[in-house]
């Protein structure tokens, strides 16, 4: 006669160390990924890669550093593939900036009672009529989902990034 075990199947707790690990990974992934925008500024403007270092560093914010090459890249001499190949990859780099965004920039809150901590963002949002602040999410397993899509989108961004300077023969 065997004995059988019973299995719980209610969802688990989020453990909060297991988040703050994914926002550490999250948060690594884009950096090395926005940084590769230095090699795409070298490649399209033609210059080195000291040169557009200095230009990334200049620029402060991730929009800045995007624009700056997605302007670049529909500069008239590009070639269209060159143009279309960079633009994919920044429009799929910046679909992603909104999970990167929701992640690095709140607080996180305790659930006294046991429940799923949560994030809480700070963002003021502007509406018609108001405003509207402290967006709160659970950090459940479906966010945690969102965090590892996200970074395995980014690592995949950044492998086609790489494949891109090669092709184009961008200074690496």
């Amino acid at each position: 006669m065997s004995v059988q075990k019973s299995v719980n199947i209610a969802p688990q707790p989020t453990d909060f160390d297991d988040i703050l690990l994914l926002v550490g990974r999250l948060n690594y992934t884009w950096t090395n990924t926005e940084s590769l925008l230095l090699h795409l500024i070298a490649g399209l403007s033609g210059t080195t890669k000291d040169v557009a270092t200095v230009i990334f560093l200049t620029l402060n914010t991730t929009r800045a550093r995007v624009d700056l090459v997605e302007r670049l890249a529909k500069m008239d001499h590009q070639p269209p593939a060159e143009r279309d190949g960079v633009l994919r990859l920044t429009r799929e780099m910046m679909k992603l900036s909104g999970a990167r965004n929701r992640f690095n920039h709140c607080i996180y809150a305790f659930d006294p009672d046991g429940g799923p901590p949560k994030s809480i963002l700070m963002r003021i949002a502007d509406r018609k009529d108001g405003i509207r602040m402290g967006q709160t999410l659970d950090l459940d397993a479906a966010a945690m989902d969102t965090i590892r899509k996200a970074i395995t989108d980014l690592a995949r961004i950044n492998q086609d990034i790489w494949a891109h300077i090669a092709r184009y023969g961008y200074p690496a």
